[in-house]
């Protein structure tokens, strides 16, 4: 086919697969270098691991365990955001962005140590991050149980509500919504399973978990997790609380685990993880695994006594698409010729969507890139 008889049937300059937090700032960005987008998407838009999520907003430190290039993605999106958050009046509220900070609790003495060799890690960077007391961490936040030793308080951190960030961002890029389900790329087109076909000069892979289904083997793992949110009531939390094991038991690959983690939410709402849970047949059920939401909650209670009275609204499960490393997929197919993937992200997707989205227009357009691309780059498994 001529290039004039495909540019003769494109249904846009860029098909992106899948409508999540990544999709969604990917479709933002190519609108952006002035081309035109259509998002392929055969459930919610939002849906999926975007909407099970907690939209926290963070920078990743390598003095937790984390790559310097995740620190980098991290630092480079959080300024991403701050400026899409500053472009206007009604974006903050559109996102129901919330300034509300982390508090990285430290339970014994190791804990803190670890505290205040992040806190020392951050001043290196340039970032603030200041150690509260036994005293002071108390009257922050007077729902946590006594007896902790302190926190580390990293005030620039936030949350969002990720599907209105998603529709906001598709709105936009002026994209096109394509309901339907994709069955198979032949480079120049995406065929869909009801059989249409849908041309375009690049396509974007960023269906998440969904991503496995056309990436080697065991390039992708999904990870579930438990969330529960309360009722409104008149007691809550004013930081993100975080315990300082989560991001180690993040990375545990041989086991399930739980870690505390409490979100404040508009209106007197608690949102309350999380769970990690690893094999297929585990994440292949979505239904709610009643122990290990009997353990997140008991070990939310033992942080915050108080949730003990409190009612919940709602529980569910989500499952986190991870890369085999850890570090997401940015970059070309190994195999597929003008396709590109945005995906892997675990539970780093609402963080990084915007430097993600940035760093992979970039690579397929041939810019200079901000980010050393390296890390990311898909044929570090082929």
């Amino acid at each position: 086919m001529s290039t004039a008889q495909l540019k003769q049937r494109r249904n846009a300059d860029v098909l992106i697969v899948g409508a999540g937090i990544i999709g969604a700032a990917c479709a933002r960005e190519f609108a952006r270098q002035g081309l035109s987008v259509a998002v392929i998407e055969p459930g919610a838009l939002g849906g999926g691991a975007t909407a099970a999520s907690m939209g926290h907003l963070l920078i990743v430190d390598d003095e937790a365990g984390g790559a310097d290039a995740e620190f980098k993605l991290t630092l480079r999106s959080q300024l991403l955001w701050a400026e899409w958050l500053a472009q206007a009046p009604h974006h903050a509220e559109q996102a129901e962005h919330q300034r509300c900070g982390t508090l990285w609790i430290a339970a014994d003495a190791e804990e803190l140590t670890l505290a205040e060799r992040k806190q020392a890690w951050y001043q290196q960077q340039g970032l603030t991050a200041e150690m509260l007391d036994a005293t002071e961490l108390a009257r922050a936040e007077p729902l946590l149980r006594p007896g902790l030793r302190g926190a580390l308080r990293v005030a620039d951190d936030a949350r969002v509500y990720p599907p209105k960030v998603v529709a906001r961002w598709l709105e936009e890029a002026r994209a096109e919504i394509i309901d339907g389900e994709v069955e198979s790329f032949d480079g120049s087109s995406v065929r869909l399973r009801d059989g249409r076909q849908l041309w375009g000069a690049m396509t974007v892979l960023c269906a998440g978990l969904a991503s496995q289904r056309w990436l080697p083997e065991g390039w992708l793992l999904p990870k579930k997790g438990h969330l529960a949110i309360t009722q409104r009531g008149p007691q809550t939390v004013k930081h993100q609380l975080v315990e300082l094991g989560y991001i180690k038991k993040a990375h545990v690959l041989d086991a399930d685990t739980v870690s505390f983690n409490v979100q404040p939410r508009p209106g007197g709402q608690l949102f309350i993880g999380s769970s990690r849970q690893l094999g297929a047949q585990a994440c292949a059920d979505r239904a709610l695994d009643p122990l290990m939401l009997k353990q997140m909650l008991g070990l939310a209670c033992d942080y915050v006594p108080a949730l003990a009275e409190m009612s919940l609204l709602r529980c569910w499960t989500g499952v986190r698409p991870a890369s085999r490393d850890g570090q997401p997929l940015i970059g070309a197919h190994p195999d597929l010729p003008r396709v590109w993937l945005a995906c892997g992200h675990e539970g780093l997707g609402i963080t990084t969507s915007l430097a993600t989205a940035e760093l992979l227009a970039e690579l397929a357009l041939g810019h200079p890139t901000t980010l050393d691309a390296s890390a990311f780059t898909p044929s570090r498994f082929a």
